[in-house]
């Protein structure tokens, strides 16, 4: 069967690789619909090149091709929070949701889940993707916790103080992966390993206390689950998110040579480092928002998109950037009711607009 698939945010660098993909299995896949931000271009090139009819710009006519063209996969590789609209509309037309933008589901919480279908949602990301593999090794009653591993990013193993003077060059110069501005920055502060743990429990319902984050700076094992009787699965393979990418696109299937697979002929060292929590407390304050809840998440990832902004722009330093987001969360009010698309886009305006005011009290 061939699968007709949307990818939105088709420009951007999740969007391309699921393209390529796509491009090398075209039995098995077809593009129906292309969404992006504003490169014009790009897209319309991209929908020559696969025959595609329907393209979209910004994330208010990419929720309308998600609703009106028909599809079995719907890849989200949406950048922020703008992609909230897109996701909800995918799951609302029953289409499986190959998600790369976790901050849909971050701000969106109960939102979103409360609307997906069991296995509604395909993880994308690295980690999640390796957890959702490695959890089919046992039933939900035989896990004791899942360890997302990260990278350590650019600064692993310095001091919180010696972090005071990064450059925005220094936090865009990442290890290992190829992402944006605002992702690669948060790969750096570890605030997206703290996104991530909120993304864990919610995609896979494990509570908080029992989702760990471990340094891991060759970024070979993506993830892993440890059961009940004390045996840890985990997924492994060179760093290539075109393998995390087609499991989105043809879950459960596997699409035969997406990826290359490890040379086992050839010596190497796996390691890992408990995560400094005194450097990098961004995975802590993830965790506490998270069990907060309502809005809570969607208040960190907006306040931490303008911090991040400032810092590139020259307003505030490095450590700036957290010093804002745990501000803004203090600051914040508690949500009560059930949550909404109305009291989500609330809370991220005023959660923009208390970073703005905190950034220029501590503007340098």
């Amino acid at each position: 069967m061939v699968r007709r698939v949307i990818v939105l945010g088709s420009t951007g660098s999740i969007g391309v690789q699921a393209l390529d993909v796509i491009g090398a299995n075209r039995e098995s896949f077809q593009v129906v619909g292309l969404a992006a931000g504003t490169n014009r271009a790009v897209v319309e090139q991209q929908a020559r090149e696969f025959g595609v009819e329907h393209i979209a710009f910004g994330a208010a006519e990419a929720e309308q091709l998600v609703r009106t063209v028909a599809a079995d996969v719907v890849l989200n590789g949406i950048t922020g929070s703008v992609g909230l609209g897109p996701t909800l509309a995918a799951l609302e037309t029953g289409t499986t949701l190959a998600l790369a933008n976790k901050e849909s589901l971050i701000v969106g919480g109960d939102l979103v889940t409360r609307v997906a279908k069991p296995g509604q949602i395909v993880p994308v990301d690295s980690e999640h993707s390796a957890l959702a593999q490695a959890l089919r090794s046992g039933t939900a009653g035989e896990v004791r916790r899942l360890v997302l591993t990260a990278s350590g990013g650019p600064f692993r193993g310095r001091t919180r103080e010696s972090l005071r003077d990064v450059t925005p060059a220094e936090a865009l110069a990442h290890p290992t992966w190829d992402m944006g501005l605002v992702v690669t920055t948060n790969s750096s502060t570890l605030v997206n390993k703290g996104l991530e743990v909120i993304e864990a429990h919610l995609l896979f319902d494990v509570p908080y206390e029992s989702i760990d984050v471990t340094v891991h700076p060759q970024s070979i094992v993506h993830s892993m689950v440890e059961f009940v009787d004390g045996s840890t699965i985990a997924q492994c393979s060179p760093p290539d998110m075109r393998l995390p990418i087609s499991l989105g696109l043809d879950w459960p299937n596997r699409v035969p040579g997406v990826g290359v697979p490890l040379d086992w002929t050839t010596a190497s060292q796996w390691t890992f480092e408990p995560l400094d929590a005194e450097a990098f407390p961004s995975v802590d304050l993830a965790k506490r928002v998270g069990i907060a809840g309502g809005t809570y998440p969607a208040v960190f990832n907006a306040a931490n998109e303008q911090a991040v902004a400032a810092f590139h722009a020259g307003s505030i330093g490095y450590l700036g950037i957290l010093e804002v987001v745990e501000r803004v969360v203090d600051l914040h009010e508690p949500f009560g009711g059930e949550l909404s698309l109305d009291t989500v886009l609330d809370a991220e305006a005023w959660a923009r607009g208390a970073a703005e005011e905190v950034i220029t009290a501590i503007a340098r």
